[in-house]
């Protein structure tokens, strides 16, 4: 059995909501509304209460293997968000018939669009931060708090509830030591959508290059920066996505 916490909201079939460096009351408050014809399960990854803690650090291996085990009993939907999509697809990749459709929010796969200035400099930034923490240099810690949407990030102080986000994702595995064989996917021909805020060019061209490569649909959602699920029109595009893979079969 899995002993990841999930919290099931709504009636209708299941979206499976895998959150990443936020937890899932702010990442995914933006899709309240589908809960009249749609199950919303908000999965709690390891380290986010009341989920377990993690094992020693943030790990998308670790990641898979728990989502593994829920995506298996489920066969639903899966939403993933930044971190979480990491160990979403790798999970995916493991036992692509434990998916029913793939809708992937901003992931760091710098790989890629690994040649575009911006996206070097999203690595390195974010490399940074799991690395020193709360000791990465000041300006460039809210360079990348402010594109990873954290709020009130001003020139003083950084506000507790941030800081404690960034202690938690201190240490954890770098994207960039992802292995993904994203051709198993696009072969199983497994419904996908690919997201972004247009709010950081090296976003765009990531997201771009996802999409290429599983051979996805593309939506840019502006409005809310990194938590796209809360953009204007979003859980619409969302929902109409999800309504035509059903309808599909």
């Amino acid at each position: 059995m899995n002993d990841l916490a999930v919290r099931r909201v709504g009636n209708g079939p299941e979206i499976v909501l895998v959150h990443g460096g936020a937890g899932p009351s702010t990442t995914w408050a933006g899709l309240a509304g589908l809960a009249a014809r749609w199950t919303l399960v908000q999965v709690y990854r390891r380290g986010f209460e009341p989920s377990p803690p993690v094992r020693g650090r943030h790990d998308f291996l670790v990641d898979a293997q728990d989502l593994g085990v829920l995506f298996r009993a489920q066969r639903a939907h899966v939403v993933a968000h930044s971190y979480g999509v990491l160990g979403t697809l790798l999970a995916a990749v493991a036992d692509p018939g434990s998916v029913r459709s793939l809708t992937l929010i901003e992931p760091p796969l710098y790989f890629l669009a690994g040649q575009d200035a911006d996206v070097v400099r999203l690595k390195e930034l974010g490399d940074m931060v799991l690395c020193d923490g709360l000791d990465s240099e000041p300006e460039a810690l809210r360079e990348f708090l402010t594109l990873a949407g954290a709020p009130g990030i001003g020139a003083g102080r950084l506000p507790e509830s941030v800081a404690v986000a960034v202690r938690r994702a201190q240490f954890a595995r770098l994207p960039g030591e992802i292995t993904l064989d994203l051709e198993v996917l696009r072969t199983k021909e497994i419904p996908a959508l690919v997201a972004s805020g247009a709010h950081r060019p090296g976003i765009e061209r990531i997201c771009d290059g996802l999409a290429a490569a599983l051979d996805a649909q593309r939506v840019v959602a502006p409005g809310a920066g990194h938590f796209v699920a809360a953009a204007p029109g979003f859980a619409d595009t969302l929902e109409r996505f999800l309504s035509g893979t059903d309808a599909l079969g």
